[in-house]
């Protein structure tokens, strides 16, 4: 391994540390510090195998508030979708865990590589931001994997998903009359 690569590797993971949102919830879930860096180094690894940046929900809150043009995307099934997204999230759901081939990887019958560049629109460099429920979750690790390989370039995992929108106390939306309800904590 040389030197550069190393120095990526270790400024990587530290901003993925410094990224992770810690809740209520992940503090009830996470109680070892040897969790927290088991956590810490999944969303690092996933990060560099994935080629896309981390962003925060608090910096994802201030590009809404600030009107910036950008595609979000929530990449759950749509049942928990329907239990809670942020206003103006397109829905195209993944798996939590990654195989690499597109009908494994993906949580919507017969979808196509193409419906999926249909959510995630034309413009190649245009900002996309993806999340899912929270931190552990491997959904967000996958849309963001596959927009990458689908040539988008300006991608971006928001790890603790909507988990940590909610922690902020940010508002959210529901699909009334679906008979999910998303749990409070």
């Amino acid at each position: 391994m040389t030197r550069s690569f190393r120095s990526l590797s270790t400024a990587l993971l530290f901003g993925a540390v410094c990224a992770l949102p810690i809740s209520a919830h992940a503090l009830t879930s996470i109680s070892k510090e040897t969790d927290v860096e088991a956590v810490a180094l999944k969303v690092a690894n996933e990060t560099v195998q994935g080629g896309y940046k981390l962003i925060t929900m608090e910096e994802v809150k201030k590009m809404i508030d600030a009107k910036e043009a950008f595609v979000l995307l929530d990449a759950h099934p749509k049942w928990e979708f329907e239990m809670g997204y942020i206003d103006g999230a397109r829905h195209f759901g993944f798996q939590s865990n990654m195989s690499g081939e597109w009908e494994k990887d993906v949580d919507v019958t017969g979808a196509t590589q193409d419906d999926y560049r249909k959510v995630l629109g034309s413009d190649l460099a245009k900002k996309i931001v993806i999340y899912c429920g929270f931190t552990k979750c491997g959904r967000s690790h996958n849309a963001a994997t596959w927009a990458k390989k689908l040539g988008y370039t300006n991608v971006y995992r928001a790890p603790g998903g909507i988990t940590a929108w909610k922690d902020l106390g940010y508002p959210y939306q529901v699909v009334p009359n679906t008979g999910n309800v998303y749990p409070n904590k």
